[in-house]
């Protein structure tokens, strides 16, 4: 399998060059030349999950875009990470039945008590792999509006060559977001707190990575979901998914997917894309409305920083999707000159594009399956405290933007419909306390990080002094 960027680079890449360097060289980002597909295979996939667990699932689907490794070393990686032991249970991403056709997607029994932690804990363990098996160092770069950041931390924390320089919005984080990052006393951690906002942070890591080189100089790498590598380990969890809410291969399944970045949703697009039998994917926005506004209307429009939103959901406070590329990619045809004029010259210049008058848009519910849907701060205390009082379930603020929105989408009753879970409530205490009036229980492990001392830097919105901080910071 090659790799080809979406703003039309079609050098051959494998994917093991593209785990390592992020960006593509011409701006883009990488895609697969083609998405394998597993109609024919879909009983099969779904025994091997039944009988030998996620670790076997994600073996299998990893394999059809991983030609680079031996599968020996592949499945050894994937069963080093898809542990009872890592994500606390068995079935790794249990689905639960919250009422008739509408379920929840356990996604945060990792590490850090988020989703990322799915991605990030193989995307850890490959990197490892991969730069022991070359003799080589890499200083990952990256961008957090919460949940990301600690997830790669503690994915990379003590890992063998590898530094982390993570940048997040000064102060715009939830206090145990914070922590979690900011408490690790590793060497080879780096928090770098800007004065922004996310979208800041977001486009500092694409100048980094777009300074050919200084990228090249000091190994620069990335783990936001403008890696591939980190997208594809979520579509395993699609599969998983959908072989719990279904029975056989001819019944089809929704999902509503809490987005903020396009990146977990974007793995549902590929997912589909597959041959998975996906009737839906709805995307669930807060108040920073960028994609929803784009799939209600056919026009994306980037916001700045003074209508970029602080919100109960704050991990969704993003009004630049840096993912949502690969899906206009594959909605122009995979025409990359096509995708590059609407990047560069349509957001980059102006702010935003119009699709509203191209056919291919016209067409996108029935060609791939999107809806979309807000949710503001009176519909997450409404949906936390409802789903506690009749399930006994207690959510997180993003899961219930999800549910909320899901709940207006579902459709066709015969349709099984999915939440994906974000992350546990205690990363949004004050919120639930709100809504609910009792705290969230806290793991053990997490008694009083807010109180442990914390490694920091402040540093303003620009480019060049994070590029200096680097310098000065990984021995390059």
């Amino acid at each position: 399998m090659n790799y080809l960027s979406t703003r039309g680079d079609a050098t051959p890449r494998k994917f093991c060059d593209i785990l390592l360097a992020g960006l593509a060289p011409d701006g883009g980002l990488y895609l697969p030349e083609r998405y394998p597909q597993v109609g024919a295979r879909l009983a099969e996939l779904r025994r091997i999950h039944a009988e030998q667990g996620y670790a076997a699932l994600a073996f299998e689907i990893l394999s059809l875009y991983i030609d680079d490794i031996p599968p020996a070393d592949l499945r050894a990686l994937c069963e080093k990470t898809y542990t009872e032991e890592v994500f606390g249970t068995r079935e790794i991403v249990p689905l639960r039945r919250l009422e008739e056709g509408l379920y929840l997607q356990a996604l945060s029994n990792g590490p850090t008590l988020a989703f990322k932690d799915m991605a990030m804990q193989l995307l850890g363990n490959l990197f490892e792999y991969e730069l022991a098996r070359r003799g080589e160092e890499l200083n990952i770069l990256g961008a957090t509006s919460g949940d990301t950041g600690s997830a790669a931390e503690y994915a990379m924390r003590g890992k063998r060559g590898i530094r982390v320089f993570m940048t997040s919005p000064h102060g715009r984080m939830s206090p145990f977001q914070q922590a979690q990052m900011f408490s690790l006393q590793d060497e080879n951690i780096h928090n770098i707190a800007i004065e922004g906002v996310f979208d800041d942070c977001q486009d500092i890591v694409k100048a980094v990575s777009n300074d050919h080189a200084f990228k090249a100089r000091y190994r620069i790498g990335t783990v936001n979901s403008i890696n591939w590598a980190r997208l594809l380990a979520q579509v395993v969890y699609y599969f998983a998914g959908y072989f719990q809410a279904t029975g056989s291969e001819d019944q089809k399944v929704s999902f509503t997917v809490p987005s903020g970045n396009f990146g977990n949703v974007c793995a549902g697009h590929v997912a589909r894309q597959m041959g998975l039998p996906i009737e839906r994917l709805v995307v669930a926005t807060n108040e920073n409305d960028v994609l929803d506004e784009f799939f209600r209307t056919g026009v994306y429009r980037v916001r700045g920083a003074e209508h970029t939103y602080e919100t109960s959901s704050p991990s969704m406070d993003i009004s630049k999707a840096s993912n949502f590329e690969r899906f206009v990619f594959d909605l122009l045809g995979r025409d990359g000159a096509a995708t590059r004029a609407l990047f560069e010259q349509g957001v980059a210049q102006q702010g935003r594009f119009d699709l509203r008058g191209d056919a291919r848009f016209a067409d996108v519910a029935r060609r791939f399956g999107f809806a979309s849907g807000r949710s503001t701060h009176a519909d997450r205390l409404a949906t936390i405290r409802d789903t506690w009082e009749r399930f006994g379930t207690m959510i997180d603020t993003h899961t219930a933007d999800g549910l909320k929105v899901a709940r207006e989408q579902q459709g066709d009753a015969g349709v099984p419909m999915i939440v994906l879970e974000t992350a546990l409530p205690i990363k949004f205490e004050s919120t639930i306390v709100e809504a609910l009036g009792r705290a969230p229980e806290r793991p053990a492990r997490f008694e009083g990080i807010e109180q442990l001392p914390k490694r920091v830097t402040v540093l303003p919105a620009d480019a060049q002094q994070v590029k200096d901080y680097i310098a000065a910071h990984c021995g390059g």
